[in-house]
């Protein structure tokens, strides 16, 4: 009987939908387990980094239903974002609408054909406004706590997209969905308030046993927590003081110059009536058009230009220059930085460039008398103090702490806590997205759309033109509206949600998809969350994964579910390469999926994608090792297939108590069973496990050639049930079939 895998799993594929075998039901006495791969964008073709994503989930949900969980195993979309808007730009004829659900039914279509185990009753797009209408509901409650908020920033845009870029969209100071080069623009933006939950964010990290280390310091750097004092410096000549937040308050002693960002408010006051006036203002016009990653990006050389003006050591009365430099931001901190270049390596490079003074203020506790002149870098640990008046011998630490109580003691300076974590920009200027629930009116002013209004819907008669602000400005029908408040005119706001306020919530929706009371059933999200089971891209660790955990907080504070954070455990597969590259059409090595299955099956496929490496580690595409695993596939067909199958040998007694090969045989099986299953459902070394199954199917194989009278056909019962019991998640069609041939 020869293997033909098409037929073999369009049949296996077509029974389990036809009989809903993936249907779960939301309450169970069995054990609950919620098992969820990142849902994907619908760009209407699988690629093999899809395949390896969907292909570990789906070993997991498998083989935990298979050890009696009920499992919940969705899939959707996250269907808003700029590439669908783009196409309807670029081809004229096409609406975003349009593109996005030929595309879901396109990958859709793929995903049954690799035979992965969806509760496709489950389905939901993130476009469809039976979803949206939560998200705007979900936009409402930050908003009436105050976390959402509209303010004039200086922006990231990207002026070939036409639209703001949050700061984690940007890479090396380019787009990272276009690569144009990103310009600072002052626009009034929407934000999540964010910050608020800045400490919960990171003290909670603590909890996730389950996720890698990595991306838990990856949140944690990009938090950005530091303890230190906001200390004030006197302009001279003003009334003005400059306020600068600094962890060194030990260092105070060694400041020989002080930093304002470009956009500071003071700068222009310390400028006034000085002769330097008009360089420093042509300087500031310069580095405002670049954007904040490309004027803090190591690579970029750190200029500044003297504004003319002074001020004063807080404790000693030094006088200080007052320079505007290009790494400082308004943002980060006050907006003013205190330049130690004797203790600070950034420091230190731009004082050599200005020739600026350096001053040693932190010596080594085993050397003495360090002459500025003989630094070739900064000295950057601790010591003890010196050249710092009442302060010298003490040691770096009580240094801080006797510095910082001298200062708050004479009103000089306050100790705080500071974050890198901005809050989050979320509007964006394009139409392919959620709408925000805002109206403006002339006599109420910004007055939130009502619950039963909800949702605001997207038209579908715009115009695709990437002019800066949204299509939706231009479109009447939608812009004009009349006012919730007092009936009268008024105007929506016509800015879009950032599509990854959708992606902060769908795996609630996934456990009542068709919820129209509210966006999701409390009963039901207390049955399956926290998600047990998580699987993505480390790439996210910074974007989606740390905004799904601050909706999560915010809503347990609303008391709208009963978890602190959404994922229990997170894994983080690699990427998939060829020729030593990620594929991409670019580089001309994309792999496609439906091609492979076309050629090699489902089976081997998935096969291939779980045994070539570990899943948190890149894998290299290689066809031979396709090959491989077909062969084994076969090898596996002929084994159960012969005269030598599950039902011959079961139905014959047993002989004694195995002993020989017989124990042997008997012994590497239940050593199989144990590897495969902690390896499968503990460690997630799929690879290691797929060798145990290869191991047993080769011993197997020298065991058929022992003749029959030494043979014991229980033990080489057992032996093929945990070939094909073990290997059901990785390759189920061809498993259920040689189960099912075998009786």
């Amino acid at each position: 009987m020869r293997y033909n895998f098409q037929e073999i799993e369009r049949k296996w594929q077509e029974r389990w939908e036809k009989d809903e075998l993936y249907a779960v039901p939301d309450f169970s006495s069995n054990p609950k387990y919620y098992c969820l791969e990142m849902f994907p964008y619908p760009s209407g073709k699988l690629h093999m980094g899809h395949m390896r994503n969907y292909a570990i989930g789906d070993v997991v949900a498998r083989s935990k239903t298979m050890l009696g969980y009920n499992v919940l195993h969705p899939m959707g979309w996250d269907a808003f974002g700029l590439p669908a808007e783009n196409a309807a730009i670029k081809h004229g004829d096409i609406h975003p609408a349009d593109w996005t659900m030929d595309n879901i039914n396109t990958m859709r279509q793929q995903l049954k054909q690799l035979g992965f185990s969806y509760d496709w009753r489950r389905e939901f797009a993130t476009c469809h406004p039976g979803y949206y209408k939560w998200t705007q509901w979900l936009f409402l409650q930050f908003y009436h706590h105050g976390l959402a908020y509209k303010k004039m920033a200086a922006v990231n845009w990207c002026p070939s997209c036409a639209t703001v870029l949050a700061n984690e969209q940007v890479k090396e100071g380019v787009c990272e969905r276009c690569k144009s080069e990103v310009e600072k623009h002052e626009l009034a933006q929407w934000f999540l308030k964010i910050t608020a939950y800045a400490e919960k964010l990171l003290n909670d990290l603590g909890q996730l046993k389950g996720w890698p280390e990595k991306v838990k310091i990856m949140q944690e750097h990009w938090i950005g927590r530091s303890e230190g004092i906001k200390i004030k410096f006197k302009v001279e000549e003003l009334a003005e003081e400059i306020e600068v937040f600094t962890t060194r308050p030990d260092t105070l002693f060694g400041v020989t110059y002080l930093v304002l960002a470009p956009e500071h408010p003071l700068v222009e006051k310390v400028l006034a009536g000085k002769e330097q006036a008009g360089a420093v203002r042509a300087f500031i016009q310069r580095v405002r058009n670049l954007s904040e990653i490309m004027r803090t990006a190591t690579t970029v050389e750190k200029e500044g230009i003297f504004t003319g003006a002074y001020c004063l050591n807080p404790i000693s009365q030094e006088q200080i220059p007052i320079y505007v430099a290009n790494y400082v931001l308004l943002e980060y901190g006050t907006g003013a930085v205190m330049g130690v270049p004797a203790h600070d390596q950034r420091d230190f490079e731009f004082a050599q460039k200005y020739k600026l003074p350096v001053k040693v203020v932190i010596q080594p506790v085993d050397l003495k008398d360090t002459e500025p002149d003989s630094l070739t870098a900064a000295y950057l640990d601790e010591g003890v103090m010196v050249n710092s008046g009442p302060f010298n011998g003490l040691p770096s630490e009580k240094g801080k702490k006797a510095v910082s109580e001298y200062l708050e003691v004479n009103n000089l300076g306050c100790r705080q806590v500071n974050y890198r974590l901005r809050d989050w920009l979320i509007s964006r200027q394009r139409y392919w997205g959620a709408p925000i629930p805002i109206v403006y009116c002339a006599k109420c002013g910004q007055v939130p759309v009502p619950e039963k209004d909800l949702p605001v819907l997207l038209p579908r008669e715009v115009a695709f033109k990437p002019t800066g602000q949204s299509p939706l400005a231009d479109c009447a029908v939608f812009l004009h509206t009349t006012c919730p408040k007092c009936g009268g005119p008024a105007q929506r706001e016509t800015d879009t949600m950032d599509t990854f306020i959708c992606s902060s919530w769908y795996y609630y929706r996934f456990t009542g998809p068709r919820e129209e009371k509210g966006p999701w059933d409390k009963k039901k999200v207390d049955v399956w969350l926290p998600v047990d089971q998580y699987i993505g891209g480390i790439e996210h660790a910074i974007l989606h994964l740390l905004y799904a955990r601050f909706f999560t907080k915010f809503l347990y504070d609303l008391n709208l579910i009963s978890n602190t954070e959404p994922f229990t455990n997170m894994l983080t597969q690699g990427m998939v390469l060829k020729d030593g590259a990620k594929m991409s059409k670019s580089k001309g090595n994309v792999v496609s999926p439906e091609e492979m299955v076309n050629a090699y099956g489902a089976d081997t496929v998935r096969l291939f994608v779980l045994f070539a490496a570990p899943p948190e580690r890149d894998l290299e595409w290689s066809e031979q090792g396709v090959e491989g695993c077909s062969r084994f596939l076969n090898r596996v067909w002929r084994l159960v297939t012969t005269e030598w199958g599950l039902q011959n040998v079961s139905s014959n007694k047993r002989k004694a108590e195995p002993k020989g090969i017989n124990q042997t045989i008997r012994r590497l099986t239940h050593q199989t069973i144990k590897k495969v299953t902690e390896d499968t459902t503990q460690r997630f070394n799929f690879n290691t496990a797929l060798s145990a199954i290869m191991e047993l199917v080769n011993a197997l194989y020298q065991y058929k050639e022992v003749p029959e009278t030494d043979r014991d056909p229980q033990v080489a019962s057992a032996a093929l049930e945990s070939v094909l019991l073990p290997l059901a998640p990785f390759a189920p069609p061809i498993t259920e079939e040689l189960w099912e041939l075998n009786g």
